[in-house]
């Protein structure tokens, strides 16, 4: 669907938004809100730059669901593509409080280029990530030819591209 926030949601002023009133922005001085300050930022930032999150929008081509049913583990991982040459984005999701290592099934062989992860130390986060990029390899899993061994931060988002596609 398409990306709403009301004025102060983009820093997690906690006050309902009120026309009477100015906005609170002495939370700023907080760097957790103004880690999710930045967060906003660079979603935006990475969204408008990135084709395959919005190109397809409305179109079924442009959303494939890599993992929906890890319940155990409250993962969930889709592919966002686009219409023409441009790499597709893998999106993946921890739902747990708990960092863990997670094999993933692709069915694309390559380099996945961290381009986001919502937990990184600069929005506040713990820091766990993937140092900016995992690797497929010839193991199968999900039903997939190939995989990647993802290092998932807790109650998290990662966004990956493609390179060299």
């Amino acid at each position: 669907g398409k990306k709403l926030l009301f004025m102060g949601q983009e820093f997690a002023q906690g006050a309902e938004w009120n026309a009477e009133q100015s906005l609170d922005w002495h939370l700023l001085d907080s760097h957790w809100h103004k880690g999710v300050q930045s967060l906003i930022r660079d979603l935006n930032r990475a969204y408008a730059g990135t084709p395959a999150m919005h190109r397809l929008d409305c179109d079924a081509r442009g959303f494939e669901w890599l993992e929906a049913n890890d319940a155990e583990n409250s993962v969930y991982a889709w592919l966002r593509k686009s219409d023409g040459d441009d790499p597709p984005v893998l999106v993946v999701c921890n739902f747990t409080p708990v960092p863990r290592e997670y094999r993933l099934g692709l069915y694309q062989q390559g380099c996945w280029r961290e381009i986001l992860n919502t937990d990184a130390d600069l929005y506040g986060g713990s820091g766990v990530g993937n140092f900016g990029a995992v690797h497929t390899e010839e193991i199968a899993s999900h039903g997939r030819p190939y995989s990647a061994l993802l290092s998932l931060p807790p109650l998290a988002t990662l966004w990956f591209v493609l390179d060299g596609s």
